[in-house]
């Protein structure tokens, strides 16, 4: 790091910035210690890693196959982090020896025409060309080390059997995607007998690096980062059982500590969409200390206002057959896509309110939990008006719709042919998918600004020597709208992977 780098660094620091907006955070309070102020190291390590996740696992078998010691620090008392709660879904592709085993064919261009396609203007380009086009060797790196797929496929949008691996996890499928790269099934989650895909995922890669001779500690809380004189990280500070500890870190830091879904205050700020929505989804770590701490030491951050909201309607699948609609009585949405991009529309686009407008054919055999009944009528009129649409709006909408729904046509957002069907079998039924009142998981994608190997940059898109982040400490492969299951799982895989390989080289 050249004299230049290391000024601006410290300038940073002594205003409390490293960021836009990083003065709304209690900076201070994870504010960089300098080496000298150090008097002993209480524990060392090669490549210190603080979280033990899906990004966290991974960087810690990957240090060890590369021959450098790797330390795991977990806050909780359960290692896993919010992965070990998740769907365990890793969104891979290109022809998987799993797709291939059941006759699905993709390819590496087909995958990133999709990811490329379905991000959006704020799609990490370089990223998702590297993942696509190493997705292969990624899905043989979870398998070696003790990830079990079965070669059984569901054709359901979202896998509801216990021995099924591969699925359509996105909205490949849905307009326009479909006509711009040929779908496939790239979701792979290892069967499970509750569907807790996540569990056996992450007890699959914590087995792996014990056996590998990773080290990891419980009820460890990372606090600050320590920085000698020339700017490179050098380890962290600690809360271990109460006491501080001071951890040497000879290769490096990897700040893997999830996102900041539970920091209310930081939701507040950078992503109030999110603040609006149901259900913070994530371990209770998910307090943001990996993307503070990475702040105070200088590090940039993209797409804080960016995380997945989830409007989960399916399954059954049949509801789709009706139609969304927001405050003005129209439709804005293919609702055959993915969830987390229909609840995308309707918290970043649609103010967070939307009904999902049913009739009897296709409205749920039950009372849901998911969503609650914000009217229902004998027709759609009285819907309408209970609803406070504006006069006439939905009976125009749902007579366009029905007109061609009965032809099999849906021309203004081509939902699947089985997913057409007119709406005039009563009651008619409006469920509320407005983001406060329907179940709405909510999670943060925005953190601090990697390049290729997870390296933390500055404001000056310059490496922090010795600093990573992968995962939700990260703005990685994931983006609003989350455009299917799996992608933040396989980013946190493979650039935890990448910052070892990074560190070990070092």
């Amino acid at each position: 790091m050249n004299d230049q780098t290391s000024s601006r660094r410290r300038f940073l620091k002594s205003l409390g910035l490293a960021a836009a907006g990083a003065a709304t955070l209690n900076v201070d309070a994870a504010m960089p210690m300098e080496r000298g102020d150090v008097r002993r190291w209480d524990l060392e390590t090669d490549l210190l890693i603080v979280g033990s996740g899906v990004a966290g696992v991974s960087a810690a078998i990957e240090a060890r196959r590369s021959g450098i010691a790797a330390l795991m620090l977990e806050r909780q008392h359960l290692p896993g982090g919010s992965s070990g709660i998740s769907g365990g879904v890793c969104y891979l592709g290109g022809g998987t020896p799993l797709q291939k085993a059941l006759g699905f064919d993709d390819s590496v261009e087909a995958m990133l025409g999709y990811m490329l396609a379905a991000s959006g203007p704020y799609a990490s380009t370089d990223k998702i060309q590297l993942y696509c086009e190493q997705s292969l060797e990624h899905f043989d790196w979870l398998v070696a080390n003790g990830v079990r797929y079965a070669q059984k496929y569901s054709d359901e949008k979202e896998i509801s059997i216990p021995d099924g691996s591969l699925y359509h996890c996105g909205s490949e499928r849905a307009w326009p995607f479909r006509e711009q790269s040929k779908p496939a099934p790239r979701g792979h989650v290892p069967p499970s007998e509750h569907l807790t895909g996540g569990r056996e995922l992450m007890r699959a890669l914590l087995a792996a690096a014990d056996a590998l001779g990773a080290r990891l500690i419980v009820n460890a809380e990372a606090q600050r980062l320590i920085v000698e004189t020339d700017g490179r990280i050098a380890g962290a500070r600690i809360d271990l059982d109460g006491k501080v500890r001071h951890v040497r870190a000879r290769r490096g830091v990897v700040l893997a500590a999830g996102g900041f879904i539970h920091d209310a205050e930081m939701v507040k700020t950078y992503a109030p969409e999110l603040a609006a929505c149901s259900t913070p989804w994530g371990r209770a770590g998910d307090l943001g200390i990996g993307i503070r701490m990475g702040i105070a030491a200088g590090g940039a951050t993209l797409r804080m206002h960016h995380g997945f909201v989830i409007t989960p309607m399916y399954p059954p699948e049949t509801i789709l057959r009706g139609i969304a609609v927001n405050a003005a009585g129209q439709r804005f949405t293919p609702e055959d896509g993915y969830y987390g991009m229909v609840g995308h529309d309707i918290a970043y686009r649609q103010n967070g309110r939307a009904w999902m407008i049913v009739d009897a054919d296709s409205a749920y055999g039950w009372n849901d939990f998911r969503l609650p009944v914000a009217a229902e009528a004998a027709d759609i009129t009285t819907l309408e008006k209970t609803l406070a649409l504006p006069d006439g709006a939905l009976l125009q909408t749902v007579d366009y719709y029905n007109r061609h729904a009965e032809h099999g046509r849906d021309p203004l957002f081509h939902k699947e042919a089985k997913f057409i069907a007119p709406l005039k079998t009563a009651p008619f039924k409006a469920y509320d998918l407005s983001t406060h009142h329907a179940f709405t998981p909510a999670h943060t994608f925005g953190g601090l600004h990697t390049d290729l190997d997870a390296r933390v940059l500055d404001a000056w898109n310059e490496p922090i020597p010795g600093l990573y982040a992968a995962g939700r400490s990260s703005a990685g492969l994931p983006v609003a709208p989350y455009i299917a299951s799996g992608v933040s799982i396989g980013d946190g895989s493979f650039f935890g992977r990448r910052a070892a390989r990074h560190a070990a080289r070092g």
